[in-house]
C-alpha cells in the first residue's frame, strides 16, 4: 500500500508542470486525495483536494485559478496540473489519502492522512 509521486522538476516562471500520484497495493479512486507542499522552515501547505470520484475538488487560496486537480481512477492516478507556475511554488510536493475520507470534508484537506508518497520537488527559477 503506497503512493507515489512523480513530475517535478525544474521549470522557469510562468512556466506548467504536471504532477503524477500513483496508487499501489489498493484502490485509490474509493477515497480523496490531497496535495500537500513543503519548504524548509515553513508550515506544511495544503495545495489541493479530490474527493472520490471528482465529486468536489478544493485549491488553496494562493493556487486557485492555476493549479488543477483530477484523477484517472482506472489507472489508479491523481494529477495536479499546475500553470503560471512562480518561484513561491518551490516545493517539495506530496500526494496523500486515508482510507477512512472519501471525501475533502475531512481532515485530509488539513493535514496528510497516513498513506503519503515520498515527493516530487519542483523548483521554480530562471
Amino acid at each position: 500500500v503506497q503512493l507515489q509521486a512523480s513530475g517535478g522538476g525544474l521549470v522557469q516562471p510562468g512556466g506548467s508542470l504536471r504532477l503524477s500520484c500513483a496508487a499501489s497495493g489498493f484502490t485509490l479512486g474509493y477515497y480523496a486525495v490531497s496535495w500537500f507542499r513543503q519548504v524548509p522552515g515553513k508550515e506544511r501547505e495544503g495545495v489541493s483536494c479530490i474527493s472520490r470520484g471528482e465529486n468536489g475538488t478544493v485549491y488553496a487560496d494562493s493556487v486557485k485559478g492555476r493549479f488543477t486537480i483530477s484523477r484517472d481512477d482506472a489507472k489508479r492516478e491523481v494529477y495536479l496540473q499546475m500553470d503560471s507556475l512562480t518561484p513561491e511554488d518551490t516545493a517539495l510536493y506530496r500526494c496523500t489519502t486515508d482510507r477512512a475520507q472519501p471525501t475533502c470534508s475531512g481532515s485530509i484537506r488539513y493535514r496528510m492522512g497516513p498513506i503519503r508518497g515520498q515527493g516530487t520537488q519542483v523548483t521554480v527559477s530562471s
